[in-house]
């Protein structure tokens, strides 16, 4: 029997739990549980991933799930093909708590985070990295970078911190487990 993949799952988790955001009529607690918040972070280590669960709902339209669960598909797919399952959740979960850190260290104590961009900028690394080593043409995955970074900083309410610590992340992980399956 075919195991169900990895990114699927995700999405799947993170949609439902998005789901649950719209009928809860309690969102504010939502993002108090599970949202980064550092005074919380040093006692509750588990916001570092729940983050991940929470994407703003604040238009009709849930954009920044949608392109997070698209670049998560889009990017996702090929990394858990090529990579396999485990590696690609090694990724994933280390890209998103290198985001979450980074997030919470430069944040301090001015505010919350939410979403699961952190994971995938991660994913946009851990691409470099292997597009690199396959001969796949990356300078587009490079221009995405750049106009995400651009975006975060010239709209409110986006947290590039995040994205930055989990493109680091991803990067560094990556080249980790290309580099340790070599041997």
């Amino acid at each position: 029997m075919k195991q169900r993949s990895a990114v699927l799952t995700l999405i799947t988790v993170i949609c439902a739990f998005y789901l649950w955001e719209l009928v809860d009529s309690g969102i504010i607690g939502t993002f108090a549980l599970y949202g980064i918040d550092l005074l919380q972070v040093t006692n509750q280590w588990y916001r570092l991933v729940t983050v991940a669960l929470i994407h703003d709902n604040s238009s009709t339209i849930p954009i920044h799930l949608a392109f997070n669960m698209l670049a998560l598909h889009s990017l996702g797919t090929p990394i858990e093909t090529l990579l396999g399952r485990s590696k690609f959740l090694i990724i994933f979960f280390a890209s998103l708590i290198g985001g979450s850190i980074t997030s919470a260290i430069f944040l301090g104590y001015s505010g919350y985070s939410i979403g699961a961009s952190g994971a995938v900028f991660g994913l946009f690394g851990s691409w470099i990295i292997i597009g690199r080593r396959i001969g796949a043409e990356v300078k587009s995955t490079l221009v995405i970078i750049g106009l995400n970074f651009v975006l975060g900083f010239t709209i409110g309410g986006v947290d590039w911190r995040a994205h930055l610590g989990g493109l680091i992340a991803g990067l560094a992980v990556t080249k980790v487990l290309l580099s340790s399956s070599r041997s």
